[in-house]
């Protein structure tokens, strides 16, 4: 009977709870591994298009984490979907089939076709094919008819800080010539959030799914010479959180995906107010099971029907009954066979007594007829048989055990010559001598045995009066043997994970030792009628099954060997040393509960490799807080940049002109993206900024309303003012002035583009830094203009140049007095015929 377990709503126990009496813990908390996020089937809310009016405008904040769109009249998206798109051939139907969003993830097939309309990392479209897939999804669930040949509404569509413009421009290209789109326009995502949220002047820290970027805004205008961007967001976290998991669990039966460590990131990880006195500290016993947090993966567990007492008492009385009766049958049999070996043995010996008087004829046919050869064999059957009687009673029927000393055997045969026996006597002398070399092998290992019996006694005693003479001599040698055995062990320990190991050196080694065996010459050609063989000749040579062995017992001896003695000196350092106690033996250091990689991979609680169930979980502890901190130390995670509070600093102290605006911009530090919503973001950000600022300065930190929703809401609200279609670029423009063309935002001006329009509001008191940046900025767009112009101009009059030669060749063409290439070539005249001329 098997369980298979999908998915855990309640606390699950894990096999240590089910006794109470051995662990007074509370039950064991998991998470379920985040599924796939299909959703199914979703009603498209497509009535939002007959009830707007041509001037409502089609809000998209284009994020490379989630797309979301909607009126501008709507409080909130009316669609929210990841940017990925499925595309692949269905072979029933014949025809190619595309998913969009969630629906990408509705079975293994859609989701092995994922792509992504993003560069991996970045906020830079790189498949506008998907991303074209992407707003034809977004049209269609916004009701988008498009009976007359577009979407029919302006577009509003969100940027990250310092968009490409070519990635701008393919964009502007494709919602004017693809979509027919009136007019458009772009913002960025961090500074709509920060308007919707009434922000007039402070520091936007916009911490999203690529990257993080830093705005200082001063009077509702954004200093974009002073941002600053730090490639680290809510994509690279998981990333950076797969490759720990990876390493802190490199044989994890389970797939890890990139949406269940996302569900991680965003559900389990926190920011520390304390980093380095939190992440030396966050092991310890104390507090471990709160800290710890397990998330349990499908698994398949072999469940084992339990049985009560009275079960298990009724089974034992059965089998114990069962025991009784074979035992009793087994001792019937042997009795019964007792008494046949003595009925044969009492024929045999009559046998005998009848051969005395016979002649050779009759002793010879006696002989015959029970199968035996001469007399000496039957004696030697008669002794077996009562030697085998005397075993028997002396172990079955309870007969007093008084076995005769074994007799020195003789071997008469040996000292006679070959030349003087027959063939059976030379039968007889091989057999002879086979029993004489195992005699003489018993003998030599039971001097053997004797010798190395009083070899330990020996040294033994030189080990005691060692000890007694010098004391603080013998501790140090029994410290040195207790490191050499230990080493021992840690190399047979390496080594049995080499041999896993198909490319380790062990393997490597092993291998090549099977290859040599294989060949009677290694590196030499196998021929007929070689040298023999003579492997096994020497003892040695049996050493190598020992080498190429991998059976699980294959080393049973040198392991309990090594455990044997190591058990030895660690017994007679805890009785001689008073510095050795039972806290430093290795059964003691092996405890789980006193290992730190044990608190690190399996937290609080004793781990059991044959349960499936506690196989398939995934313990986060230090990843929790080691993940956000990234943000605040980059270089954690290898990365050469430096963090959000020493960037902000320096934007503070360096990148702003006048005391007024410092005061302005860390009155009010805003927070936005999906990255910050770590708990304890605000907090740590307010902590570490007053450290390396001034004492005067006030700090205020505020978080976004919704920081996510926040940009698309922003974005929405500005679409919807009264003066906003003002600044729309419309598509007769775009067709006059080509993609590059920009116009200002009221609320924060981008200078891209071939004209510059500004507000109305003056904006002298900014400061001669802002005005001298302005100043040069017109200059190089009029130069830029000049120069637009002049290339205009040059490519029109060569132009020109060109269609007046074209058509004055094409009349020369029609007067009968031209004369082509060919034609002139025909009348040259010929030299020779001049020269007779002459």
């Amino acid at each position: 009977m098997t369980i298979i377990h999908t998915r855990y709503t309640d606390a699950v126990p894990s096999k240590s709870h089910f006794d109470r009496r051995l662990s007074p813990k509370p039950l064991l908390r998991v998470w379920p591994a985040a599924e796939s996020p299909f959703r199914g089937y979703q009603p498209l809310p497509v009535d939002g298009y007959a009830q707007t009016s041509r001037d409502t405008a089609i809000v998209i904040d284009n994020g490379a984490s989630l797309l979301r769109a909607g009126w501008a009249s709507d409080k909130s998206p009316r669609v929210n979907f990841p940017a990925t798109v499925a595309r692949y051939r269905d072979r029933k139907i014949n025809k190619t089939v595309s998913y969009v969003g969630y629906n990408a993830f509705a079975d293994a097939t859609t989701r092995g076709q994922i792509r992504n309309a993003f560069e991996p990392g970045s906020s830079i479209v790189g498949n506008w094919d998907v991303m074209e897939g992407l707003l034809d999804y977004t049209f269609v669930s916004l009701g988008v008819s498009g009976q007359d040949g577009g979407v029919g509404r302006p577009i509003v569509m969100t940027e990250p800080v310092a968009n490409l413009a070519y990635s701008r421009n393919t964009m502007t290209e494709l919602l004017f010539e693809c979509y027919s789109a009136p007019s458009i326009a772009y913002g960025i995502d961090s500074l709509f959030s920060y308007k919707f949220n009434g922000g007039h002047s402070g520091l936007v820290v916009s911490s999203s799914h690529t990257a993080t970027h830093l705005v200082p805004v001063l009077d509702s205008k954004p200093v974009m010479s002073s941002a600053t961007r730090l490639n680290w967001g809510g994509s690279q976290s998981v990333d950076y959180l797969f490759k720990l998991l990876k390493l802190k669990y490199p044989t994890f039966p389970g797939k890890l995906t990139d949406y269940q460590i996302e569900e991680m990131v965003r559900e389990h990880c926190y920011v520390s107010q304390q980093f380095d006195h939190e992440i030396n500290t966050y092991l310890d016993w104390s507090g471990l099971e709160d800290r710890d947090h397990v998330i349990q993966y499908p698994f398949t567990e072999q469940v084992v029907i339990e049985k009560s007492e009275e079960e298990l008492a009724r089974i034992a009385e059965r089998k114990r009954e069962g025991g009784r009766r074979l035992q009793e049958q087994a001792a019937k049999m042997r009795l019964e066979k007792l008494i046949r070996k003595e009925q044969t043995l009492d024929y045999y010996k009559d046998l005998q007594q009848r051969l005395l008087n016979q002649t050779k004829k009759e002793i010879k046919r006696l002989l015959d007829e029970d199968e035996f050869k001469d007399e000496n064999q039957l004696e030697k059957t008669i002794q077996e048989i009562e030697k085998s009687i005397r075993k028997a009673r002396n172990k079955d029927v309870g007969g007093l055990e008084n076995p005769e000393d074994e007799a020195e055997p003789t071997f008469p045969l040996l000292d006679v010559a070959d030349e003087d026996l027959d063939e059976t006597g030379l039968k007889e002398k091989r057999h002879q001598r086979l029993i004489k070399s195992g005699y003489e092998a018993r003998a030599r290992a039971k001097a053997e045995k004797q010798l190395e019996k009083a070899r330990v006694a020996e040294e033994e005693r030189h080990d005691n009066e060692w000890r007694e003479t010098d004391l603080q001599g013998w501790l140090e040698e029994r410290r040195a043997a207790r490191q050499t055995l230990l080493q021992k062990i840690k190399e047979r320990d390496r080594l049995k994970a080499d041999l896993g190991n198909r490319k380790s050196l062990a393997s490597q080694m092993r291998m090549k030792t099977l290859a040599n065996l294989a060949s009677d010459q290694p590196g030499k050609k196998r021929r007929r009628g070689g040298d023999d063989d003579n492997f096994g000749a020497n003892d040695d040579d049996w050493g190598v099954y020992r080498t190429v062995a991998m059976g699980e017992h294959s080393d049973d001896e040198e392991e309990e060997d090594l455990g044997a003695g190591l058990k030895g000196v660690e017994a007679q350092l805890l009785k001689y040393d008073p510095l050795f106690n039972e806290s430093n033996t290795m059964e003691a250091q092996s405890d789980w509960s006193q290992s730190l990689i044990h608190a690190f991979l399996r937290g609080p609680r004793p781990f059991d490799p044959e349960s499936q169930q506690e196989a398939h979980q995934v313990h986060l502890n230090v990843e929790r807080i080691r993940v956000p901190e990234v943000v605040f130390q980059p270089s954690i995670a290898g990365l050469d940049q430096a963090g959000i509070v020493d960037i902000a600093a320096d934007i503070t102290t360096h990148g702003l002109a006048s005391v007024r605006d410092r005061i302005n911009v860390l009155g009010n530090i805003f927070l936005t993206g999906g990255n910050t919503m770590f708990a304890g973001f605000e907090e740590r950000l307010k902590k570490e900024l007053r450290a390396v600022l001034p004492v005067e300065a006030a700090i205020n930190v505020q978080k976004a309303t919704d920081p996510i929703l926040d940009a698309w809401r922003g974005a929405a609200q500005w679409a919807t003012a009264p003066k906003s279609s003002q600044n729309f670029v419309t598509k007769e423009e775009y067709l006059e002035k080509g993609p590059e063309y920009m116009k200002v935002i009221s609320f924060y001006p981008v200078i891209l583009g071939n004209r510059l329009v500004r507000d109305k509001k003056d904006d002298t008191d900014n400061g001669n830094c802002r005005n001298t940046i302005s100043v040069m900025l017109l200059l190089f767009e009029y130069i830029r203009q000049i120069w637009w112009w002049a290339t205009k101009f040059t490519f029109s009059f060569i132009k020109t140049i060109s269609t007046i030669c074209q058509q004055t060749l094409s009349r020369l063409r029609d007067c009968p007095w031209y004369y082509s290439p060919n034609e002139l070539h025909q009348m040259k005249p010929n030299p020779e015929a001049v020269d007779a001329n002459k």
